[in-house]
Parts: structure tokens; sequence; C-alpha cells
């Protein structure tokens, strides 16, 4: 029987066979995934766009904009995301981190915690300390924003391993995390979190494009064919992998 490892290789190539490429996050710098990634939190991505835009317009959709902003002119640009005044708090409260930490530069930020695992996951711990931070968000940063190697877990991701008997129903966070990052991370290299000392900048990122493209190929299968309910089985480019018993819903 082939492990779980090879199940979501398996996965992972005829997602990537049926779609191509996602290339996400779709931003045009890393601070912008970062707004993205507090702004879309408990809303659709569609209100995302039209939030960042209102920055983008204002000429505040950089670190210098959102530092020189007071809180009720951010409400004011992001309204469109929904919970607005929570969200202004937490992104004034991400740049005092940003400049108190790490110079006020994300690149530094993100420069500091390259070449070692144990590093992404000491930055990690730092943003998951920051108010409106929670894994998917601190993830999300770290991966989409920072090209750093970890896996970002989100209800799709569960709702598929789920259905195709890769995890239970009370898998926690980490453990589904770790499971895809030592399928995908590539000879070994992303295996452990103990901060392999002969893990090298080029391994990251290719281990995080990988992380990057799995992930977003799982929203979309989601998003495409794996509902929450009454899921297009037919249709999906995974029913060959379903495994042996498990239902499958037609089309309707």
């Amino acid at each position: 029987m082939p492990s779980n490892y090879q199940k979501i290789n398996r996965l992972y190539r005829a997602l990537r066979v049926h779609y191509g490429p996602q290339r996400w996050w779709p931003a045009r710098n890393s601070f912008e995934v970062v707004v993205g990634a507090y702004l879309t939190q408990n809303t659709a991505w569609n209100n995302v766009v039209r939030a960042l835009g209102s920055l983008r317009r204002a000429g505040k959709l950089n670190v210098e904009g959102i530092r020189s902003l007071s809180v009720p002119a951010l409400e004011k640009l992001i309204r469109a995301s929904g919970f607005f005044r929570q969200k202004s708090r937490c992104l004034k409260t991400f740049v005092r981190y940003l400049d108190a930490r790490h110079g006020g530069s994300l690149r530094r930020m993100f420069a500091r915690h390259r070449g070692s695992l144990a590093a992404v996951h000491q930055l990690r711990a730092e943003l998951l300390e920051l108010t409106g931070v929670g894994r998917e968000t601190a993830d999300s940063i770290l991966l989409y924003a920072g090209d750093l190697p970890i896996f970002v877990v989100d209800a799709y991701t569960r709702r598929v391993f789920l259905r195709h008997r890769l995890i239970d129903d009370d898998a926690a966070y980490e453990d589904i995390q770790t499971l895809v990052e030592r399928a995908l991370g590539g000879n070994g290299r992303c295996k452990t979190r103990s901060g392999d000392p002969g893990l090298n900048i080029e391994a990251q990122r290719d281990s995080a494009r990988h992380f990057n493209e799995m992930h977003a190929l799982l929203v979309r299968v989601g998003k495409d064919h794996c509902y929450k309910s009454a899921p297009n089985c037919d249709r999906c480019p995974l029913r060959k992998l379903l495994p042996k018993g498990a239902v499958r819903q037609r089309a309707s």
C-alpha cells in the first residue's frame, strides 16, 4: 500500500497536470500579500480586492502608507473587507512590530530567517504573538510574502484530505502541515523543523514553490469540485485517486 506521503504526491501531480501552474498569491509585492492575508479573514476575496484597490488608489498600500494613516482613515479605506475596525488595528500592530523588530523592512525580516527551518519557525512564533494573526494568516505571510518553506492548511486542504482518508476528523493543524511538508519537501530537505544546517536558500525556495502550488491547487479543486456538501466527484481530477469505499457523488 502506498504511504500517505506517496498519496499526497499523487494528488499533487494529478492537480498540476489538470490545472497547470497557479502562481499564487495574486499581489504586486510582498507587502500587498501581508495586507491581503489580514483582510481575507472572514470575507470573500472579491471584498479584499476592493479594499486593496482603495488603499492603492490612495497611495497607501505600502508600509509607510499604513504607518501614516490614522486608524479611522484606514478603517474607511478597508471597509469593503468587513470587520474593518479590527483589521485596521491589526494592520497598525503589524507595522509597529515591523518597525520595532526589523527596521520597517519586510525584506530584512524575511532575510534574517532564511537558511534554517528553526529560524522560519522562530519568525512564525513571533507573528503568532501579534493581534489578529492565527496560524493560517502567519503561514500565508511566510509562504506567499516571504517565500519561506511552510505549508498553509485551510478548510479546503482538510476537506480534500479527509475525503481521501489521509487524515482523521480531529487531525491537528500542525500535523496536517507536517504531513505535506514531509511529502513535498524534496530529498528530505524539509522533513524536520530542527534547523538542518545543510539546508540552503535554494532548497528552501524549491520547497516553498511546491508548498505554494499545492495549497493553491487544493483551493482550486475545493472550489471547483470538493464542495462542503454534495461534492462533484464525477468531473474531479482526483476522482480516480479516491480510496475504495469512498462516497463518489455524481455531477448534478
